[in-house]
Order: C-alpha cells, then sequence, then structure tokens
C-alpha cells in the first residue's frame, strides 16, 4: 500500500511539472515537423550555450519520474525485507520444535559433517565437547564413539550418516516422530575383517520419504544415487586421507595436535603430554595408515586427485554436486575437508586443486546465523 501510494503521488508531481508554461512548447509547435523541432532544440542547445526552456522542463519533469521509479524500487525493496523478516519470526524455521545437543571433538571430521548439516538447515543446536582420553562426558552412553546426537534429551542419535539422513527424513515428512524415523535405521552387531565387534546401520545414507517428495527432493534422473553413492566415498575414502596428511611429517604432526589441543577438551597437563607424544604417536600411526589405504608415497597426491575427482563430478555447470543448493554429498565432502582449515595440507589442497571455488561456495552456505 506504501509503494502504491508513493507511486501515485510522484506521477501527480510529475504531471503538475509537464503541464506547467516553462515545460510546454510555444503555440507553433504543433505545426512543425517533429523531427525538425528535435533537431533545433538539440542545435539550440550546444551553440547557443544557453539552456532551452522546453528541455529544462522536460528534463525536469524526467527527473521527477526516474525518481520515482527509483523511489519505488527503494520502497519495494525495503517493504519485500520487512515481509521476509516478519515471516521468518512467525514461522520457526524447521527443525526448530528439537532440542538438540551434539557431543563431539571438534577436529573430528564425523562431528564436522553432522556440524555443516545442521548449520546449513539452521538448526538450532548446543555443543558438549568430549574429552577424547577419558571421555567422561558420554560415560553415559553404551556407544563410546562421537558424534552422537540427543535430541529432547531423550533420544540418542549415533553415527554421523545416521544422523544426517534421519533428521533430512524429519525434515522433509514431518509425518513421524524422530523415534519412528530412526526404526528406518536398525543397528546392526558384526565383526570386521580384523575379528573386532563393529556396530553398523541399515539404510543409513537413504533419506526415508515417498515419492511425491523424493521427486521433489531429487528431480534429476539419478541424482538420489549419486548423493548416496559420494555419501558414501566421503566415509570409507576421503575421511581416510586426512590423517595420513595432517601428520605427513613430525612437524606437521605437532601443529596438528597444538591445533586439537587448542580447539579439544584438554587439561593443562593432559594437554601438554597429548601434544607430543600424540604428535609422535600419530605421526607413527599415519605411516600405517598408508599402508593400509594403499596410498602413494606422497599422500598429498592421492589428497589431489581424490578433490579433483569430486569436483569433476559436480561438473563445470553446477555450483553444488546438488545443483544450486548443497545436497547431503556435498554437507558430507565438506565437513570432512574442513578439520584440515588451519594447517599445511589445507592450504596446499586449496592451491593444488580445483576445489577452492567449490569449497567457498560451500563455506558461505553453512555460515550458521546465531
Amino acid at each position: 500500500m506504501m509503494a502504491a501510494s508513493c507511486v501515485r503521488t510522484l506521477g501527480k508531481v510529475a504531471r503538475i511539472v509537464l503541464d506547467t508554461p516553462t515545460c510546454r512548447l510555444t503555440n507553433n509547435a504543433p505545426l512543425l515537423n517533429r523531427n525538425y523541432m528535435r533537431g533545433q532544440v538539440k542545435t539550440y542547445c550546444v551553440s547557443s550555450g544557453f539552456k532551452s526552456r522546453p528541455v529544462r522542463g522536460r528534463i525536469l519533469g524526467s527527473a521527477f519520474l526516474i525518481g520515482g521509479g527509483f523511489g519505488l524500487y527503494q520502497t519495494v525493496k525495503l517493504q519485500f525485507q520487512h515481509h521476509l523478516a516478519a515471516e521468518k519470526i512467525q514461522a520457526p524455521g524447521l527443525g526448530a520444535d528439537l532440542k538438540l545437543t551434539l557431543y563431539q571433538y571438534k577436529t573430528c571430521p564425523f562431528c564436522s559433517k553432522v556440524r555443516a548439516f545442521l548449520d546449513y538447515h539452521d538448526f538450532s543446536y548446543e555443543i558438549v565437547e568430549v574429552n577424547p582420553v577419558m571421555r567422561q562426558e558420554i560415560k553415559w552412553s553404551t556407544y563410546r564413539k562421537v558424534p552422537i546426537l540427543m535430541v529432547d534429551g531423550t533420544v540418542q542419535i549415533n553415527d554421523s550418516s545416521v544422523i544426517i539422513s534421519a533428521l533430512k527424513t524429519y525434515l522433509i515428512t514431518k509425518e513421524k516422530t524422530i523415534p519412528e524415523v530412526l526404526s528406518c535405521y536398525p543397528e546392526m552387531k558384526s565383526k570386521n575383517d580384523r575379528g573386532k565387534d563393529v556396530t553398523e546401520f541399515g539404510n543409513k545414507y537413504w533419506v526415508m520419504v515417498n515419492n511425491e517428495d523424493a521427486d521433489h527432493l531429487y528431480p534429476e534422473k539419478d541424482s538420489r544415487k549419486e548423493e548416496i553413492k559420494w555419501r558414501k566415498w566421503a566415509d570409507d575414502w576421503l575421511v581416510h586421507l586426512v590423517s595420513p596428511n595432517v601428520y605427513r611429517t613430525p612437524t606437521e604432526a605437532l601443529a596438528s595436535f597444538d591445533y586439537i589441543v587448542r580447539e579439544g577438551k584438554f587439561g593443562t597437563f593432559e594437554g601438554f603430554f597429548a601434544k607430543y607424544l600424540g604428535a609422535a604417536a600419530m605421526w607413527v600411526i599415519s605411516k600405517r595408515l598408508k599402508k593400509r589405504h594403499n596410498l602413494q608415497n606422497d599422500v598429498r597426491q592421492d589428497l589431489y586427485k581424490a578433490v579433483n575427482e569430486w569436483v569433476a563430478a559436480i561438473g563445470k555447470n553446477k555450483k553444488f554436486m546438488g545443483g544450486d543448493q548443497p545436497n547431503l554429498a556435498d554437507l558430507a565432502v565438506f565437513g570432512v575437508l574442513r578439520v584440515m582449515e588451519g594447517l599445511q595440507a589445507f592450504d596446499d589442497m586449496m592451491e593444488n586443486t580445483k576445489g577452492k571455488n567449490w569449497y567457498r561456495r560451500m563455506q558461505k552456505a553453512t555460515q550458521h546465523v546465531s
């Protein structure tokens, strides 16, 4: 209403200005050829050095019209912004009905994946930083890994991929409670190839939605299959490139543990030993990991190859794997790579791969507004 009133008022002012004697041509004007008049006015204005009264009037009237148009644009823009702000206040964001607490290690790539998802979807959540040595913060849980997400203080979700898939399912359907959604991701006990007991979860890369919602979520052919493929790739391959790269040399291992101690929950005495003994231990372990995963002697090359493979899969015509907006694969890959920020491995990756532009877009997309 304000915008319409503004335009009407400015229109009236412009008409008044254009109707003034200053703006009207002489009575002989209708007898003259219009093109001739334009030519005469132009010649008059240039050669005489004086301002034409008719031209001055028209310029003044046009200025009112142009100013009115600009005023309208600014008014509509302001009204639209106010409307969006009011909508956001009146309609809480998706997932605002959930009280979430994330138990994590700051430098854990799986925890970083979950934070990327929560931040992108603008969830409000609390973080409990777990001491990686004593793990007293999760002593109440039989599941001794992180991340753990507690929902409303009663429902526990384990495994980063299950957390992401379950919450995405909940956001889209709104037809089931969180416990009902979790029944789609059954916990399974088994032994790995080294005979160690492990816990896995069925369907953990699937967003459980009906066909109509699936068509909306995955509009392109094979986009769902691609999302699942690259989420698994992030867990089964990309994450195993992090430790060998950040602990590649004794110097890099020490720098990495300095970061871990600063960001993690350590006491002064504990942090000192964690930094130096941990760095030495992880430098040795990184050599074993390199052998276990058949990495090259220069593990940077495997990292570069992986990032370039990811960027090539996105393609040149898309901002993200998900198109104009990140999908769950984008968030997973970004979450894994993000834990190297501030370290030499990250700087080398950004300089020697094609992933920089995509990564910067992901940083912007996942900025959390508290």
